[in-house]
């Protein structure tokens, strides 16, 4: 199992209009798609911040996964009205260590 860690920072004055734009049609299709472990906003530390954690069996997974969701027209309609709202993103993937409880 692989989980992608997503960091995006908002742009400064539109975190609820993104978080709702992303609630309303983007998670939709995101869960269409893909298999969410948790969805989080920063509120100490760097503000403007929304952390996104997806699960994937591996990386064959993860592409196919990410391909069907590219793929649905609902998803290039997200794109579009959201365009400008994110300053910056920060993706990495993570992995269990053998003592964790998510696995």
């Amino acid at each position: 199992m692989i989980i992608d860690h997503r960091t995006y920072t908002v742009q400064h004055g539109m975190s609820k209009e993104y978080m709702a734009l992303f609630e309303a049609e983007g998670l939709p299709v995101q869960l269409r798609h893909l298999n969410l472990v948790g969805f989080f906003q920063s509120t100490v530390g760097p503000l403007n911040q929304i952390i996104h954690l997806w699960r994937y069996d591996d990386f064959a997974d993860m592409e196919k996964r990410r391909a069907a969701r590219d793929a649905d027209p609902d998803w290039t309609a997200y794109l579009k009205k959201s365009k400008g709202m994110i300053l910056m993103q920060e993706n990495k993937i993570i992995t269990h260590t053998g003592f964790s409880p998510i696995k």
